[in-house]
């Protein structure tokens, strides 16, 4: 068995004790011969005493023996004959003895009684420290010569689709220089200073301390050189690092002080991303540093798991970009961009801004009334119990209809009108008209079968669930004022979820934000597959739906975001806003909600602008040329969430003489300058597919060519040199496929130098 140091400093008290025990037992020897010699001197002293004092005595009688007689005879007394004269000592006035404390004897025998009580104290002490305190003694004495230490956890990086990180951690350090430990001040504080970038008065200034701290912080490629040099002092420490701080940043949120989610994703996910603080025992000296040696590791820290995102960093920034440029070209108060994959649920990019710059969540948070956009759930009511039919037609009343309390207006009045002209022209009397054919209960329930009135189960703290009263809650006109998009608060996104049911053939899907769960070795946890919530309607009345949806996009109020190539099929809505409780005055809502393409929806885009003060506030002319914009923006990108090879619907048209017949094989197609597309159907699913070259950098002629060559048709946008193509160079697309060159005008040459003067 091992002995600890409270057993060595006891077996050292006993030998003390043992040592000394001899050393006594002998002076005790010596002390008992010395108190009988000492008592036999003082016999032998008492005996002479005894002696000079019967001799004083005996002198003292005799001179008074004389003295008395002659006394008598002075006086004249006489004495009688039996007289006898007895001579009684004096009594001396010291008392006779000697101080008993000044003896030697009595002196060495308080010592040892001292001696004894003070040996007695010490093993006490000792005692009380080795048995009853020594648990305590000994934690202060680690407590002060070592610390424990947490080991932080690196947090897991949350990323797009296509792995583009969005926040991740990284490990960064801050710099301790101890001048005195350098051991060659000169060259390491010069190789100090190029790796952390001082100037020669900091290093100076350093080099006048005792300790000098560098916060930074610094990466590790920084570091690495000084890492090894004596008196460098490496604090390592983890720092969340967001490549583009203002992508998505209301959605993924940010860290509280300690390290933890405090909003967005950061806090939603923080369970998953946050991973295990591991610990460790570093020495330390007198002064509280660490010494230059390993740390005991206790625990090693173990990472969070990293989290794949739906979003598309590059389908969110073209949403920002085209977000910021609206509200600054509109003086709106603020927007809110959602796209959605209706096949998934998949939310591709969430946008939201204010007039002040900031970036709340408000596409989850913060509703409004819909408006106008919401008319293609009414018509969903009616077309799915079969309460109108394609030529059912309502009266139009001029554009003026008095209900019980307020009066309903038609911008663009018609005489008479189908459900698919109040979609298209987005007639607000034709579809209150329409409503009355629908009990509360039957146009409550399909509202709800939507999703509106509550959450849509999105992993994301505080979302609204909006509103939408009972039956019971309604009043007489609430039946026509659901109708219109009134009385119905939504989010964004609850918008896009509704209209996602409508592109997936009616089954509604719950939408997400997290695609991938993956543990630090990279295994995948968690893989999101679609969950559908409910079947809100059946796939023929989705159809049809779908239908009235494209032609208000053709030929109706959204016609200004239709797309040279692609259909859309969408709607428009402009609502009053809500201020303080009630309407204000002079102040809307403009929304637009988008299916893209028309035909198999790949993306639902819902716009809203609040408050539009510079021009018209119509949804037409605001909201609707913002989804163009995106939508042209997102079919020019290269890595966008899209299937570019469902989006090629045009067909060849016949074919010409080549431009080049250096490529046998292969027939060419002309295109008239400037182009105008046809409307030729499809090319059948059997015709070849080719790869897209990359002609990127070439003169426009050249790239012209080269795709003619390829079998492509070309249109062309801007003019000079090629920037990119839509599709892609390195996509496939039918042979006879429609490819669009993007171009760019070159930058004119530089002027030559002017000669030098002599």
């Amino acid at each position: 068995m091992a002995l600890k140091g409270r057993h060595w400093l006891g077996l050292w008290l006993l030998a003390a004790l043992a040592a000394l025990s001899l050393v006594i037992w002998r002076q005790t020897d010596g002390l008992r011969a010395a108190r009988a010699l000492a008592e036999a001197r003082e016999r032998r002293a008492s005996l002479e005493g005894t002696r000079s004092e019967l001799q004083r005595r005996i002198r003292d009688a005799e001179s008074r023996a004389v003295l008395i007689p002659r006394a008598q005879q002075r006086l004249g007394l006489r004495q009688p004959a039996d007289t006898e004269i007895i001579l009684l000592p004096v009594p001396s006035g010291g008392g006779g003895g000697t101080d008993r404390m000044a003896k030697p004897a009595v002196r060495i025998q308080t010592i040892q009684v001292l001696m004894l009580l003070a040996l007695l104290g010490l093993v006490g002490r000792a005692a009380q420290v080795q048995l009853v305190q020594g648990k305590g003694w000994a934690d202060e004495a680690r407590a002060s010569r070592t610390e424990r230490i947490v080991l932080g956890a690196r947090r897991g990086t949350l990323s797009d689709r296509h792995g583009t990180p969005i926040a991740r951690t990284l490990e960064t350090y801050h710099v301790g220089v101890a001048p005195n430990e350098l051991h060659d001040p000169r060259r390491d504080g010069a190789a100090i200073a190029e790796a952390l970038r001082l100037s020669p008065v900091q290093w100076q200034q350093a080099l006048r301390k005792r300790y000098a701290y560098f916060g930074g912080p610094y990466s590790a490629i920084t570091v690495d050189p000084i890492r090894a040099i004596r008196g460098v002092h490496l604090e390592p420490v983890l720092n969340r690092f967001y490549p583009s701080a203002a992508l998505a940043r209301g959605v993924i949120g940010g860290l509280g002080d300690d390290g933890h989610g405090a909003s967005g994703l950061e806090r939603t996910l923080d369970s998953l991303l946050a991973g295990t603080p591991g610990a460790a025992v570093v020495l330390k000296d007198r002064a509280g540093r660490e010494y230059e040696s390993p740390a005991r590791l206790i625990a090693a820290p173990v990472p969070g798991n990293d989290v794949v995102l739906t979003l598309d960093a590059e389908l969110q920034e073209i949403a920002q970009r085209a977000l910021a440029e609206a509200l600054r070209r509109m003086d709106a108060d603020g927007g809110d961009v959602v796209m959605l994959d209706p096949a998934t649920g998949d939310v591709l990019a969430v946008a939201s801004q204010r007039r002040d710059g900031s970036a709340p969540p408000s596409a989850f948070t913060q509703t409004f009334e819909p408006g106008s956009v919401a008319k293609i759930f009414a018509a969903a009511a009616l077309i799915a119990l079969n309460r109108v039919r394609p030529a059912d037609r309502v009266s139009g009343e001029g554009g003026r209809w008095k209900l019980a309390d307020r009066t309903l207006k038609d911008d663009e009045p018609l005489p008479t009108l189908t459900l698919a002209d109040a979609i298209r022209v987005s007639s607000n009397i034709a579809m209150a008209k329409f409503a009355t054919r629908l009990a509360p209960p039957e146009q409550y329930g399909l509202l709800r079968d939507f999703g509106f009135g509550t959450q849509t189960g999105i992993e994301f703290p505080s979302e609204s669930p909006g509103r939408l009263r009972l039956p019971v809650e309604w009043s007489r006109p609430s039946a026509a004022s659901l109708a219109i998009g009134y009385e119905l608060s939504v989010t964004p996104l609850q918008l896009a979820v509704a209209y996602g049911a409508i592109a997936n053939d009616g089954v509604l899907l719950q939408p997400t934000l997290i695609r991938e769960i993956k543990s630090p070795a990279g295994d995948v946890l968690y893989r999101h597959r679609p969950e559908p919530v409910r079947r809100a309607i059946t796939p023929a009345v989705a159809r049809g739906l779908r239908e009235l949806l494209r032609g208000a996009a053709q030929g109706g109020t959204g016609s200004r975001a239709t797309l040279a190539h692609f259909q859309l099929a969408a709607k428009t809505g402009t609502a009053r806003r809500v201020v303080g409780g009630r309407y204000a005055p002079g102040q809307y809502t403009a929304s637009f909600a988008a299916l893209f393409p028309a035909d198999g929806p790949q993306l639902v885009v819902v716009v809203k602008i609040d408050d539009p003060k510079r021009g018209s506030y119509f949804a037409a002319q605001t909201a609707a040329p913002v989804t163009r914009t995106m939508l042209e923006q997102a079919l020019a990108a290269r890595d966008v969430a899209l299937d570019r090879a469902r989006l090629s619907t045009a067909a060849p048209t016949a074919p010409a003489a080549a431009l080049d017949g250096d490529e046998p094989g292969v027939v060419p197609y002309v295109i008239s300058w400037p182009f105008h597309p046809d409307s030729v159907a499809p090319a059948p699913s059997s015709t070849p597919r080719r790869a897209i070259p990359d002609v990127a950098g070439r003169p426009l002629r050249d790239a012209i060519r080269a795709l003619h060559r390829r079998g492509f048709r070309v249109v062309v946008k801007g003019w000079g040199v090629v920037d990119h193509t839509w599709p892609a160079a390195g996509d496939s697309a039918a042979a006879g496929s429609l490819v669009t060159l993007f171009a760019s005008r070159p930058a004119p040459p530089a002027p030559p130098a002017p000669p030098a003067t002599p």
